[in-house]
């Protein structure tokens, strides 16, 4: 494992600190200004190497098994279709079945206000294991093996979960230099009740989550590939105060922002979940602009602002045209096909469509889009943004009071609630993120902060008019309140500019600030284990179950 302090120590670059590198698998800044660069400038543009180290695929290997067994253990329990797969099963089979969402019941296509991408991961679990529907008489068994229904529709989603914490360890190793680090924040995305749920449903939003965070790893990556890029043309000699491109690396196609294109094809997949995606949009570009200002800057580089919008702004419209194309093709079946809602004019006369597909998934957007803008009516389980992160409605999945406890009532139910203690330091984490990282100039708090504000902060404004909206909408900013949490703890591990063993104290500031904070992971787990049994409908004594109902009729 790593030492912590590392992972949180400051530097002096103005465009936003770099920790220097301690983890074993991660890449040390030379002791000497080799090849003509200054050390200064080493460390400040130094990234973790992307050779294997073995302990830290190790390590990542342990939490994502803990991840993968939490999702897919029992998770054809509860049986039948729970709150919103009801819909989205149902389309997803009509997807794979006839390339667009259908409606059995009436054998003619639905009317959906979601993109097809995610329903196309839930059908793909449904070819591969089966489907199962007694509304419509539907039952086909699986291309690769027969197993309950559930299992099939949902399947997808324990994958996708899985995926997501694998991803975070990484991304939060490439931030902190930590693999502690990296493990401690997708230890915690696994043991989030909140996440677990989402993980083991068939609903969209734990594919949008995911490809948020592949979009943003994506994005470290690139930011780390463009780093070195600088290091080796300064260390063959590029002199960054030369005007013109002869002061700039060259930019074959071997240099070009593989990672930051990629980027925008996950990002066309993520829209291509839910239309919420897009707000992530202009944050990641704006990441991208001070990470390129910030990397001139560091390699002196006299006008990083002008340069760095010169030659990435391309870059960045490149990247949008592959969103767009992206999104676009996951239409596949309703734009190769002439069955799907409004796609041939002659089966909805008066609705202003043409002969052009392109045009008529235009007009089928603006409906889509007519629906959302008008999504007022008053639901049971709605709540608003600022109650969100307080954990002040969480959402009945599924509820029964049938079945064997031992108790003259019992009581299952599963509930889309984040681990209490988990979710309750969001708020402080936040806030101490914004507070170290003002006071460091650390660009790690930009990098969480940002798709943080991305992803709450359009919801408030949505609730001026009185939208209904539900909990699961802050979905995709779970990682990144996670990664705020873990920020803060390795601050309390090590300090920045603390030495080992504090002279005035006399003890080791590592080893107390590391129980401190594997005390809290572990009231983490603990927490997490006592409300397991509402994550995943587990039949309780009604007392039991009520026990666990602590904000009374918020959470019932």
């Amino acid at each position: 494992m790593t030492s912590a302090s590392t992972a949180q120590s400051a530097s002096t670059d103005p465009a936003g600190p770099e920790a220097t590198a301690g983890d074993p698998g991660a890449g040390r800044p030379p002791a000497a200004s080799g090849g003509g660069v200054p050390a200064v400038v080493r460390r400040r543009l130094a990234t973790v190497e992307a050779g294997l180290a073995l302990h830290s695929w190790l390590a990542t290997g342990v939490v994502v098994a803990i991840a993968a067994i939490l999702r897919f253990f029992r998770l054809s329990h509860p049986p039948g279709k729970v709150f919103d797969e009801t819909y989205y099963a149902k389309d997803a089979w009509g997807l794979v079945d006839k390339g667009v969402e259908w409606s059995y019941k009436d054998n003619g296509p639905s009317y959906v206000v979601h993109p097809p991408l995610g329903k196309w991961l839930i059908g793909l679990g449904e070819w591969a294991f089966g489907y199962q529907d007694a509304e419509s008489g539907i039952s086909v068994p699986g291309h690769l093996m027969t197993t309950a229904p559930e299992f099939g529709w949902r399947v997808s989603a324990a994958i996708a979960g899985t995926l997501s914490v694998l991803l975070l360890v990484r991304i939060g190793r490439r931030l902190f230099r930590s693999t502690m680090l990296g493990c401690a924040a997708g230890l915690l995305l696994a043991l989030d009740g909140f996440h677990l749920v989402l993980s083991r449903t068939a609903i969209l939003d734990i594919f949008l989550l995911l490809f948020v965070l592949a979009a943003f790893g994506a994005l470290v990556l690139d930011r780390d590939a463009r780093r070195r890029r600088w290091t080796r043309a300064l260390a063959g000699g590029l002199d960054p105060a030369t005007p013109g491109r002869a002061g700039r690396p060259a930019n074959g196609w071997r240099d070009w922002p593989w990672w930051r294109l990629v980027a925008g094809v996950l990002l066309g997949c993520a829209c291509a979940v839910k239309w919420s995606a897009v707000y992530f949009v202009p944050a990641f570009a704006l990441l991208v602009i001070l990470w390129e200002v910030g990397v001139r800057r560091s390699a002196g580089v006299r006008r990083p602002w002008r340069d760095a919008l010169l030659d990435e702004l391309p870059w960045l419209a490149v990247a949008g045209v592959l969103m767009v194309l992206t999104y676009v093709a996951t239409w596949s079946g309703w734009l190769l096909t002439d069955i799907g809602y409004y796609r041939d004019a002659a089966r909805y006369p008066n609705s202003g469509l043409s002969d052009n597909p392109l045009y008529n998934l235009w007009k089928y957007h603006e409906a889509a889009y007519g629906f959302h803008k008008q999504l007022d009516d008053p639901h049971k389980y709605q709540s608003w943004p600022w109650q969100w992160l307080l954990l002040g409605r969480p959402v009945a999945f599924y509820w029964s009071g049938v079945g064997a406890c031992g108790a003259p009532s019992c009581a299952s139910e599963v509930l889309l609630l984040g681990t209490p203690l988990l979710w309750w330091s969001f708020l402080p984490a936040l806030a101490g993120l914004a507070w170290l990282g003002a006071a460091r100039r650390d660009w790690r708090a930009g990098a969480i902060l940002l798709p943080v504000a991305a992803g709450l902060l359009p919801w408030f404004w949505f609730a001026l008019d009185g939208r209904t909206m539900f909990s699961f909408y802050a979905a995709p900013v779970l990682p990144f309140l996670v990664l705020a949490v873990v920020y803060v703890l390795g601050a309390i591990i090590s300090p920045a500019g603390a030495s080992a063993v504090s002279a005035e104290d006399g003890y080791d500031r590592r080893l107390v600030g590391g129980v401190i904070a594997g005390a809290y992971l572990l009231l983490v787990a603990l927490c997490f284990a006592y409300f397991y049994p509402v994550f995943v409908g587990q039949v309780l004594p009604y007392d039991g179950w009520s026990a666990r109902m602590w904000l009374d009729g918020r959470w019932i």
